[in-house]
């Protein structure tokens, strides 16, 4: 809506749009004014009270959009590399620099001597998400990685093997009474592989209505502080942990699977898988009482409804994928899957393997099909693990790694051995980077293709409502235009940058059209939803549907397609009142989908089974490796894990001033017991070493953490030469993954380890 404003030649207008910057998904209320001949501005942002889903929560980060789209340090226009020095040139001579530069290299080399790293924030936008593939497809390289391996690989793993899809319960907050959360922080992450906004409130609202939360963590949390119970387990051993909840539960007749019983396979070799993981055996590795665990483990199987969640913490460790396996075995065994109050499934709008083809069947997923060159790591996804590419780049040898293409990453922060890495992308041929930023990853670049603000892309969460604790659907439409230079050239649309990257990649030269791909996509989607017989198209006429996608190009003919092709969707007309892209921006505030629905199983299943594979081969066969660490001394030596903190994303937000004002949030917590016994004062500074490196931090001693463990947060230290971030470079911080190990990893998964990686600590 428009209005003017006191001055004649002033207007306002308010637009609405779903903040992209972290899992939760807060819808923005905008304040837009225009003045003729002037580039529209954005004068305030706040929560859209009206929002179906986050009903006008906001966090810190939300409110600063507009700080990142006026950063002088983002990108407008493309830059090459001349001379050292990095030169803005038009879009054109980029994407003629790149086909100059990465033709010739692979028509020497063969396909493998390109890699392509996908970061983190791909998966906040629609443009990436969807057209990611293509550009991949256009390279025709193996050596693919992706951020997924820092973080997460685990859960999906675990997940796709269970459930045949990668179809992730997540926990029915809004209904549950009794919630168990490992390795999460959701008052600083604001929830992750669990869409919630306002996370923290829904978590209030659990105990007011008289419902439990229990917090494991070895540090005393945010969320920890407010928790019921915390307790304050040793880093790297949830796996322990939970492996001895399933036991004593399956020992004493508690467990209860209920209504999922009949779709499970293997739920009568679980007692022996487990038998070893008594409370008393596990309790010394994990820290925690014996007679605890079993208080646990009866609370979470006799309370009303329950459910274990689980997050980065758990996958970010060397039992990463036994964690990740675990926690949905115990909210099997308690009963709690897919029902109320448990761990559920989301029906998203658009996305989900498990509403598309013959419910309650699939092909199963398969790992391992290929290996590595040099580590023989093995493939996982269609990808390899990060901690594989540096040595790619470093060994000579047909395949050998000779130029990347990172989109949205900075995997020389977010990568363990970060150095190692650094130095491996220092020595390539070539490399192009689609980032609004020069940091520490595309300082080594030879092109550099910037997107658009947030504020200038439109959006769509097609990863993160599939994991929402609520059913949801909503657009957003870009709030300002792209910019155009006097000479007349404009900025290009991210969907346009990687497109025309997959031109030049194909071999289709440097002024491919993007939209010949949306077209080419777009109708393969409609051919494909019209084969499925148990969809909502099946045998349409593919013309006629493509006919009535009008005009739209770039994502938003995509999205169409999917919405309408939807569980929700319209069908092209066949159900009137069905989802469309019309439809969602008709309801700029969104379209509440309804509850998360129980009894889903075994519908959703895509196992060729069509059961529950509650042992999978892979991850049963890593019991041994559980085992034997029973034996271990589990003694005081120190290790190290990370943080978050609510005005931080990774290393997205470190130049935004307004975030990073205040007191030092990059120091290393140490327990006061250890602090006395190392000779280490509050605020002084302390040196932390690890078999990789070394980092001077200063010390915070605090009684929050459990002695024996250091923690030191992830996505600082943004002050290497060539990097052009003003703020985050004066920041007093230090980069933690200079520390952390890439040979220390969860083996199945290939995820790194970024939590109880061995240090010694001193003063400096």
């Amino acid at each position: 809506m428009t209005s003017p404003s006191p001055a004649s030649d002033t207007t306002t207008r308010t637009a609405f749009r779903t903040c992209p910057l972290c899992e939760a998904t807060c819808g923005l209320e905008l304040t837009i004014t225009e003045r003729p001949g002037s580039v529209p501005v954005v004068t305030r942002i706040r929560g859209d009270r009206d929002d179906v889903f986050s009903k006008g929560f906001i966090c810190p980060k939300g409110s600063t959009l507009t700080h990142f789209h006026d950063d002088p340090d983002r990108l407008r226009w493309p830059v090459v590399k001349r001379d050292g020095e990095f030169v803005e040139v038009s879009w054109d001579e980029a994407f003629a620099t790149i086909e100059a530069g990465l033709m010739p290299l692979l028509a020497e080399h063969g396909r493998d001597a390109v890699a392509v790293y996908l970061g983190n924030p791909g998966a906040h936008s629609i443009a990436p998400m969807l057209f990611n593939r293509n550009v991949i497809q256009a390279l025709g390289t193996r050596n693919r990685f992706s951020a997924s391996t820092v973080d997460q690989r685990p859960k999906e793993i675990t997940a796709s093997l269970m459930f045949g899809s990668v179809s992730v319960p997540v926990p029915d907050l809004d209904r549950t009474q009794y919630l168990m959360v490992l390795g999460a922080n959701p008052h600083a992450s604001n929830g992750s592989l669990c869409t919630a906004p306002d996370f923290p409130g829904r978590l209030d609202r659990l105990q007011a209505r008289g419902g439990k939360l229990v917090v494991v963590d070895p540090r005393r949390s945010e969320t920890a502080e407010r928790a019921d119970e915390h307790l304050a387990i040793r880093p790297g051993t949830d796996a322990h942990l939970l492996a001895a909840i399933a036991h004593v539960m399956l020992a004493e007749g508690l467990a209860r699977p209920d209504r999922v019983a009949p779709w499970c396979n293997g739920l009568d070799d679980l007692p022996a898988a487990l038998a070893a993981y008594t409370p008393e055996t596990v309790a010394r590795a994990c820290g925690i009482e014996a007679a605890t665990i079993r208080r646990i483990a009866r609370e979470i199987a006799t309370a009303p409804s329950a459910a274990v969640y689980g997050r980065i913490g758990t996958c970010t460790q060397e039992f990463g994928t036994l964690a990740s396996w675990l926690v949905d075995v115990v909210n099997i065994l308690s009963g709690n899957l897919d029902r109320e109050g448990g761990a559920m499934f989301t029906k998203g709008a658009v996305g989900q393997p498990s509403t598309k083809g013959k419910p309650g069947t699939g092909r199963g997923f398969r790992m391992g099909r290929a290996v590595s060159r040099v580590g023989q790591r093995p493939e996982i996804m269609g990808e390899f693990p990060v901690t594989a590419l540096p040595e790619e780049i470093e060994t000579p040898g047909d395949g050998q790694v000779r130029a990347v293409v990172t989109i949205g990453g900075n995997p020389v922060s977010s990568n363990a051995n970060s150095a190692r890495l650094d130095a491996a992308f220092a020595s390539l041929q070539f490399m192009v980077s689609v980032d609004p930023y020069i940091n520490e990853t595309t300082r080594h670049a030879t092109v550099i293709l910037p997107p658009p603000s947030p504020l200038q892309k439109s959006h769509y969460d097609l990863a993160l409502w599939n994991f929402a604790v609520h059913n949801v659907a909503n657009y957003s439409p870009a709030v300002l235009p792209l910019e155009v230079k006097p000479d007349g050239e404009r900025q290009l649309a991210e969907w346009e940058i990687l497109l025309r990257l997959a031109g030049v990649a194909s071999g289709m030269g440097a002024h491919a059209d993007p939209n010949a791909f949306v077209t080419g996509a777009a109708r393969s989607m409609l051919e494909s939803a019209a084969r499925d017989e148990f969809g909502p198209v099946f045998g349409r006429d593919v013309d006629e549907m493509e006919a009535m996608l009008g005009d739209l190009t770039g994502p938003e003919r995509m999205l169409d397609v999917m919405l309408r092709t939807g569980p929700y969707g319209d069908a092209f007309g066949a159900r009137p009142d069905g989802l469309s892209l019309a439809k969602l921006v008709e309801n700029p505030h969104g379209v509440d989908l309804g509850a998360l629905e129980a009894g889903r199983i075994p519908d959703l299943l895509r196992t060729p089974s069509g059961r529950i594979e509650v042992m999978p081969d892979a991850v049963v066969g890593d019991l041994d490796r559980l085992a034997a660490s029973l034996e271990r001394s589990w003694d005081d030596s120190m290790v190290l894990v990370g943080r978050r903190h609510v005005r931080s994303n990774n290393s997205w937000m470190h130049n935004i001033r307004v975030l990073t004002k205040g007191k030092n949030r990059c120091t290393m917590q140490i327990h006061p017991d250890d602090a006395a016994r190392l000779g280490l004062r509050d605020g002084a500074p302390a040196r932390v070493a690890s078999r990789v490196g070394e980092v001077v931090v200063t010390a915070e001693v605090t009684d929050g953490i459990r002695p024996g463990v250091v923690s030191i947060p992830h996505g600082f230290g943004q002050d290497l030469p060539g990097v052009r971030l003003r703020v985050a470079s004066e920041y007093r911080g230090v980069n933690t993954n200079l520390l952390t190990d890439e040979y220390f990893v969860d083996p199945l998964s290939g995820n790194i380890a970024l939590n109880g990686v061995p240090v010694s600590v001193q003063p400096a």
